[in-house]
């Protein structure tokens, strides 16, 4: 036991009193001789007897006082066992800690979700808006399509398929007044990796082909509709596949289509 349990437990104020067994009598008075601090205490409790005595009582002989404790038959009392105090505050700290690192642990789970949620909305929004401009675009160019067909001002010029590809077809839309060309290619298959298809606008005699055009984006452009640079005082019109980047002079042993003005 601790010195300071010890001092707290009372049994020092039974020593200086005289109620303890001669047994415990002689453990306190060992413990008074190996340890300063109790042995203080010892005296600080006989002079606080001796000053309340004297304050108090009158005075009373020793003959006096052995005579009335024969009458009284004091007998040593048991003695009585306390109870270490508990320091419950140190207990009481430690659960707070616990339940504010509990705490903390649950607002950074809360906040860590609170952002994902945001993450995620940033990215929903992110998504909806490049949805949104794809059919913008796409609404775009099905309104240019709608209008080049339906304008009546344009030629249209019928591509039909040649040797190296019987099966492939195109529209040209030809606006003589404005010279502006328009390229339906939705009758081509799609270019080989690497090639791309050219546009010419051809005089027949004697033969002159002069490029107006690649159609490039093929694998991406929906409507297959194609503008390509303006064409003047064409007789016909055809289309190669070329390398990529195009070529000066059409391959005419990839020539896909071809058609009268």
């Amino acid at each position: 036991m601790e010195a300071k349990e010890y001092i707290e437990s009372g049994i020092l104020e039974l020593y200086v009193y005289g109620l303890l067994s001669e047994t415990e009598n002689e453990e306190v008075a060992a413990m008074a001789k190996n340890n300063p601090e109790i042995n203080d205490e010892i005296i600080a409790i006989e002079k606080a007897i001796v000053a309340l005595s004297s304050s108090f009582s009158p005075f009373i002989s020793a003959e006096n006082f052995e005579k009335i404790k024969e009458k009284l038959e004091l007998k040593h009392a048991k003695v009585i066992e306390f109870e270490p105090n508990r320091n419950w505050s140190q207990y009481i700290g430690w659960a707070a800690a616990v339940l504010l690192l509990v705490g903390i642990g649950y607002q950074y789970n809360q906040m860590e979700q609170t952002n994902n949620q945001v993450v995620n909305a940033t990215s929903e929004k992110s998504k909806l808006e490049k949805d949104l401009k794809t059919l913008e675009l796409k609404n775009s160019a099905s309104e240019t399509s709608l209008a080049v067909v339906r304008d009546t001002k344009n030629t249209v010029v019928a591509l039909g398929g040649q040797t190296v590809a019987p099966e492939s077809s195109a529209k040209v839309y030809w606006n003589k007044e404005t010279k502006v060309v328009y390229v339906d290619a939705a009758g081509l298959p799609e270019p080989p990796e690497g090639m791309v298809y050219q546009v010419w606008a051809l005089k027949l005699n004697p033969l002159t082909p002069t490029s107006i055009g690649l159609l490039d984006n093929f694998k991406v452009n929906d409507q297959k509709m194609f503008a390509v640079d303006n064409a003047t005082d064409a007789e016909a019109f055809g289309i190669t596949l070329e390398p990529k980047g195009g070529s000066l002079t059409p391959t005419m042993e990839q020539l896909y289509t071809l058609g009268k003005v």
